[in-house]
């Protein structure tokens, strides 16, 4: 064990009482498609073959929301 990890330990221990360890990621559905995956979904069944990149640039066009297409692919 290095040092900085039992420093981590002791730290979260004094800051909460317990070593179990504290939550990860941003707790789910808070990203910046949360309110457009609908949007997106019917966009893919209207169009087809629609690309990530043609997805991404409609999202800027009509929505102002300036994502990467990794982002796009996840939903």
């Amino acid at each position: 064990m290095s040092p900085k990890f039992v420093n981590d330990l002791v730290r979260l221990r004094h800051e909460t009482g317990s070593l179990a360890p504290r939550r990860q990621g941003n707790g789910g559905g808070q990203g910046k498609l949360t309110g457009a995956t609908e949007w997106i979904e019917a966009r893919v069944a209207a169009k087809g073959e629609i690309t990530l990149d043609e997805l991404v640039a409609e999202l800027a066009e009509t929505h102002g929301i300036a994502v990467h297409r990794a982002t796009v692919w996840r939903v």
